[in-house]
């Protein structure tokens, strides 16, 4: 296959030939849920909405959204639109607390992931002579089976690595010739310091080319430092539990958003607090339908990612709608003193000093009546044995260039390299110890 395109015909569809495509999947999607799901039967019934009442794409906004909680509060098979019979794959999100979010594939949902996992690989440069070293977690998490899947579709050789592990790892990569990876942002910083800290250079060791890096939000500074230090080129990938997992976007080489697989999902931009449907380029959290998906669809789920969505066509030819990088969650937004934070400001804000290290924990508390806000940084290894360094100084500009971009003063501490706690899935920001306090 020398083609760029996995599927040139899907991927450069014209937008008028899109959105017949979608219309058509809609109209067949709701009818499925209607006589399939108790829970959007239910739904429908007490808005008195019917599958025939979807005539358009702008007939869509008739439907209420689907929450994160409706899925908790059936978990968990009540959201279920197939018999018990055609599930043959059950995954689960990582979360810690209450019932976790489940997703049930059946076999041909599955072989939709397969293929839409292919695709994300390919659009990276992803070939069959490539060796893909998956270091996502495998099992109940979507990550680590939807790239294997994607892969086998591919035909490139797998490395199911899976996490942790972190100096076999980098032996495996160089051992077997890996030449794409697979992981957390995040995991792929700790790959890295791992690497100089025993003297491994992936750009004379490694044969690494390409890094697919999703499922939490990762800034652009972040993405120069993994570049930076392992000579790869980094791409986003985004995907939920709840709509199939990876696969939903990735990122083409021109890295001017994620090209969303708009014949399997349509996409709304929606202001958060109201619900108002916003217009392509406006920035709001992202809603998805699901149009393929037979065993748990979705119907106007909010995702609560903050992102916008541009609907011009690409450089690269594909023609499907790009959403920008997600720089945060509604529900991740911490409020300080009044102020709405994002972890990911702060990470821009750290990024900004290359005396750190990418590592960075925000640390909320109301010890009393008004809520602290401290930020604690990492010096890199090659500042810490800096005579020079002046840790005020730095101190003091850090904490200055956080103000500037959240508007509130925070409490910096400097700590030494390798203090802060490393993860080998997604990474730990915020410790809110405000929990339980009035």
């Amino acid at each position: 296959m020398n083609s760029k395109y996995w599927n040139e015909k899907i991927e450069t569809m014209p937008a008028e030939e899109v959105k017949v495509h979608q219309l058509k999947k809609l109209k067949d999607q709701v009818k499925h849920c209607y006589e399939n799901s108790g829970f959007y039967k239910k739904k429908f019934d007490k808005i008195g909405l019917k599958p025939s009442d979807i005539h358009s794409l702008e007939d869509l906004n008739k439907i209420p959204f689907t929450v994160k909680n409706d899925l908790r509060d059936n978990y968990p098979f009540g959201m279920v639109a197939v018999k018990s019979d055609e599930i043959c794959e059950i995954h689960a999100s990582s979360g810690t607390t209450g019932n976790p979010i489940v997703g049930s594939y059946t076999r041909g949902d599955l072989d939709v992931w397969q293929d839409l996992m292919a695709r994300s690989i390919y659009t990276t440069g992803g070939r069959k002579q490539d060796v893909i070293h998956i270091a996502y977690g495998y099992g109940l998490f979507t990550g680590g089976m939807g790239f294997h899947y994607g892969a086998q579709k591919l035909g490139t050789k797998i490395i199911p690595a899976s996490g942790g592990m972190t100096q076999r790892q980098i032996k495996l990569m160089k051992d077997l010739g890996a030449t794409i990876l697979a992981c957390t942002p995040s995991f792929a910083v700790y790959l890295a310091e791992t690497m100089a800290e025993e003297g491994v250079d992936p750009r004379k060791d490694l044969k690494l080319k390409i890094g697919m890096f999703g499922a939490e939000p990762w800034s652009d500074k972040i993405r120069e430092r993994i570049e930076k230090e392992t000579g790869i080129e980094a791409f986003d990938v985004y995907g939920l539990t709840e709509l199939c997992g990876p696969g939903v976007s990735v990122e083409c080489p021109e890295h001017n958003g994620l090209h969303i697989a708009e014949d399997s999902f349509i996409v709304e931009t929606i202001n958060p607090d109201t619900g108002e449907v916003l217009q392509p380029g406006e920035e709001g959290e992202l809603v998805f339908t699901t149009l393929s998906k037979t065993a748990m669809p979705m119907l106007r789920y909010r995702t609560r990612d903050i992102s916008k969505v541009q609907t011009e066509k690409c450089k690269c030819g594909r023609s499907h709608a790009r959403m920008m990088r997600v720089h945060g969650r509604s529900d991740d937004m911490l409020i300080i003193r009044g102020v709405n934070v994002f972890p990911s400001q702060i990470e821009y804000a750290v990024m900004c000093f290359s005396e750190l290290a990418t590592q960075y924990l925000i640390v909320v508390d109301r010890p009393s009546a008004l809520d602290t806000f401290g930020v604690k940084v990492e010096l890199s290894d090659k500042a810490s044995k800096d005579p020079k360094l002046d840790k005020n100084a730095l101190k003091n500009e850090i904490s200055k260039r956080i103000h500037i971009v959240t508007g509130i003063s925070a409490d910096v501490e400097i700590v030494k390299p390798g203090e802060l706690p490393r993860t080998e899935g997604k990474a730990k920001r915020v410790l809110d110890l405000r929990k339980g306090k009035m």
